[in-house]
């Protein structure tokens, strides 16, 4: 189950024109045919290798489909799509959905969030807990990791979560998420943490921009390495 960050699952060539996305309005520029790179690039990764993959949009149904830009935080329009009251409910209600289907194994079910969808994946792994019911593991990609944007600055899990950062992100701290994570391991979580040197937010993003940076690219090949090793791993 994929989780996108603040701006939006949608290329960003169409979404600041979106609003609304629902099935009575199929004419909208923004539609599964144009997600953004990113998103249809591990749709596709996570296919090859023979999983399912499901990516919910918080925000178009919710009349927001334009997403949102750098450091917009503190906007209020944000309110009622955040990462910590609202968003963790719509990835349970994606578990409880798949679950439903009879092609999916109810117990390998897995998280994968990228920056506000990263903070919510493990909001989501925060209310899971102790349970052993919920979603397997997390793979969460430079996450916001402050008090505005996590549950706890302690992360309580059973399940395993695996959190990839960049040093020179410029969007988020990757020292305050290393933080997180080791007061968390103290408190008996198992989150690793992998920092790439030199990489930047976004960095898995598979536009030839992003790209150019060749430390983004070697931490895009690194993480596609390490995301179907860390899920494969788990399987029974």
């Amino acid at each position: 189950m994929l989780l996108h960050g603040r701006g939006g699952p949608y290329s960003i060539n169409v979404n600041r024109d979106c609003t609304l996305v629902s099935r009575t309005n199929p004419s909208a520029a923004c539609n599964a045919a144009s997600l953004s790179k990113r998103h249809a690039m591990w749709g596709q990764y996570w296919a090859d290798h023979g999983y399912f993959a499901l990516l919910p949009d918080s925000f178009g149904p919710r009349g927001k489909a334009h997403g949102f830009g750098r450091f917009t935080h503190d906007n209020s329009d944000r309110t009622d799509v955040n990462e910590k009251t609202v968003r963790p409910l719509d990835a349970e209600g994606a578990l409880s959905w798949l679950r439903s289907q009879k092609e999916i194994s109810g117990n390998r079910i897995f998280l994968q969030g990228w920056s506000n969808g990263g903070s919510t994946a493990l909001n989501v792994m925060q209310r899971q807990g102790a349970a052993t019911s919920g979603y397997r593991a997390a793979l969460v990609f430079y996450p916001g990791c402050g008090p505005a944007a996590l549950l706890a600055q302690t992360l309580r899990s059973a399940a395993p979560i695996t959190m990839l950062l960049g040093t020179d992100d410029e969007e988020v701290s990757p020292d305050r998420c290393r933080d997180v994570a080791g007061r968390s391991v103290a408190a008996g979580s198992k989150i690793d943490v992998v920092v790439y040197p030199g990489a930047t937010h976004d960095f898995d993003d598979p536009d030839r921009r992003r790209q150019s940076n060749p430390a983004n690219n070697a931490a895009l090949h690194d993480a596609m390495v390490r995301a179907i090793a860390a899920i494969d791993g788990l399987i029974d």
